[in-house]
């Protein structure tokens, strides 16, 4: 599941005034556009085990997110707007006028970014297993967060991220996928995955989704302690034209904890 991308038609970087993006593009060449945005400690891997259904309809264009996998670390604290930045300017290097876009958590979070603030540029999104706030018990939690990996690196948060991403269930039944999962986590740079905690410990979009006129899938799993089932269908009321699915027996990175369930939540809202 985490092993090195396969079957990908393109891949490369982009040069950006702020960064170079990693990216892997899969799908035919005259099939609308889907992007991906990884969660945070991930990277564009994180969603193989969507991409034969989505390459079946789209053209599918997966990121690392700056300071994750392959794409460099710019140096500093992070926002939303620089995250959006950078989805922005891989859309324009690929002339993409139009695209759905999906990620989840920081990538779903990015998504609502870049639907309130480019909403012409995107006629659907999913976000999933995201959140739209940072409460003080949240911003507490990045403080944390950050001062363990300043003392001891990504090795520091590797096991406590594995046990909030996958059910126990999950992590006693597939050793090897968490082994995989784990090397992932480490192989990104400590700095950058600091860097997008800033981000994180900023988030500010709730009071905005009233104004989110994109089409918006909320879809999450059940056991997500991090973007509950009612952060997240609170935050679908909000949003004018969104939906809702909780996915059974999941947690917070429930496109791999319960990829089939998952894969059919996305099917019907992608028309695919």
């Amino acid at each position: 599941m985490m092993e090195k991308v396969k079957h990908c038609a393109e891949t490369g970087f982009v040069e950006t005034p702020t960064s170079k993006i990693h990216f892997c593009i899969d799908g035919a060449r005259n099939s609308d556009w889907i992007i991906l945005s990884n969660s945070l400690g991930a990277n564009l891997n994180m969603w193989n085990d969507q991409i034969p259904l989505l390459s079946s309809k789209f053209r599918v264009l997966r990121y690392d997110t700056r300071g994750h996998g392959g794409s460099s670390t710019p140096n500093g604290r992070y926002t939303f707007d620089d995250l959006c930045f950078d989805v922005m300017q891989l859309m324009d290097h690929f002339e993409i006028e139009s695209t759905v876009f999906m990620g989840l958590s920081m990538g779903g979070m990015t998504g609502l970014g870049l639907g309130l603030q480019f909403p012409q540029r995107f006629s659907k999104i999913v976000c999933a297993d995201g959140r739209a706030d940072a409460p003080e018990v949240f911003r507490n939690m990045w403080d944390d967060r950050i001062s363990k990996v300043h003392d001891g690196g990504l090795q520091a948060i590797v096991d406590g991220t594995i046990q909030s991403w996958f059910t126990s269930d999950w992590i006693e039944r597939n050793p090897s996928h968490v082994a995989e999962i784990k090397n992932m986590v480490l192989s990104n740079d400590a700095e950058g995955y600091v860097g997008c905690c800033y981000a994180l410990k900023e988030l500010d979009y709730l009071k905005e989704l009233p104004r989110l006129t994109v089409p918006v899938l909320y879809v999450g799993g059940d056991q997500d302690k991090g973007a509950s089932p009612e952060v997240m269908s609170n935050m679908a009321e909000a949003t004018p034209n969104a939906t809702y699915v909780k996915i059974r027996d999941a947690a917070h990175v429930a496109n791999i904890n319960a990829p089939e369930r998952f894969n059919a939540a996305i099917q019907n809202f992608l028309d695919i």
